[in-house]
């Protein structure tokens, strides 16, 4: 009993170094977009992650086939390829097609393995998965260049960064002096 404290103590000090290594993810909002002022090329050296888990479904059409990054199973009886980003799942950015979207990509692959987020006003300006559509039950978006459906909770997926990171940027600095006409 006389060595529990300092277990205790030891293990409390293990559970804070390792804690203190890991990302402590921020959502990516609006307002750091507009406090940061990134410009695309910036925007690209950034490491995202996801807040959720997505999971996207397309059904194959009878006679056709072909297996690329998810799984092919069977639902409701239909051939049914599904591709599952896990929350936490570091992306991307490719390209910002306008103001306020982003192209992320959490597989390597092809450029069209891509989803859009964009902030919601809904969601306090996060970064959110994006949709051309959205019904009670599920979103319509285009990944790898095809229609695919995603749950309606899949809406809440948000764009995470980790800010310490961001933070510790270090700016280089100087003055200049001017110069003057040197006379002969």
């Amino acid at each position: 009993m006389t060595r529990s404290p300092f277990y205790l103590a030891l293990g409390l000090l293990f559970f804070l170094s390792i804690s203190a290594c890991s990302p402590r993810l921020t959502p990516f909002t609006e307002d750091l977009q507009e406090e940061f002022g990134w410009s695309e090329r910036e925007l690209k050296k950034i490491q995202f992650y996801v807040s959720r888990t997505i999971v996207l479904r397309r059904e194959y059409k009878k006679g056709s086939s072909e297996i690329i990054s998810g799984k092919i199973k069977m639902v409701d009886g239909k051939s049914v390829d599904e591709v599952v980003i896990e929350s936490g799942t570091p992306g991307v950015v490719l390209f910002q097609p306008k103001t306020n979207r982003l192209a992320v990509s959490f597989e390597e692959g092809g450029k069209e393995r891509f989803l859009m987020f964009g902030p919601n006003p809904k969601a306090d300006d996060k970064y959110v998965l994006l949709a051309s559509s959205w019904n009670k039950r599920e979103g319509k978006v285009t990944y790898e260049n095809k229609s695919w459906f995603t749950p309606t909770q899949s809406a809440y997926s948000a764009l995470m960064v980790d800010l310490r990171k961001i933070r510790k940027t270090r700016v280089s600095s100087r003055r200049a002096d001017g110069r003057t006409v040197k006379s002969k």
